[in-house]
């Protein structure tokens, strides 16, 4: 079993920055791949930045201002979002899981955390 719990979300101006973090409980923590989507209201669960032994990516939405890490010891996951946007205001979830698809996939996910609010204002 396996629990995921972000922090980090809040109210913050555009063009200002967010550290969210992603906290796993469970085992093989390494072996997953770790995940951020978030979901604006009105609109779909979308992508935004994944990383995992294969490698790194990331939205077009974001690429350039983001950056996804992970501590293995520690069994987090960061996404640093610079400059952000208002477009940027959504529900942010961290996702880990093991499937075959795209790490941009939600299909790839097994598991959700209950989400983090990342608000921009103008």
């Amino acid at each position: 079993q396996v629990q995921l719990v972000e922090s980090g979300g809040g109210l913050v101006q555009a063009g200002g920055s967010l550290r969210l973090s992603c906290a796993f409980s469970g085992l093989t923590f390494h072996m997953y791949h770790m995940g951020w989507f978030r979901q604006a209201p009105g609109k779909e669960r979308e992508f935004v930045a994944a990383i995992s032994w294969s490698g790194i990516n990331y939205a077009d939405s974001v690429k350039g201002r983001s950056t996804i890490s992970r501590d293995n010891a520690k069994k987090t996951v960061n996404l640093q979002i610079n400059n952000l946007k208002p477009e940027d205001t959504a529900v942010y979830y961290c996702a880990a899981g093991t499937g075959r698809a795209t790490l941009s996939s939600k299909a790839t996910y097994d598991y959700w955390g209950q989400g983090t609010q990342v608000t921009v204002s103008s």
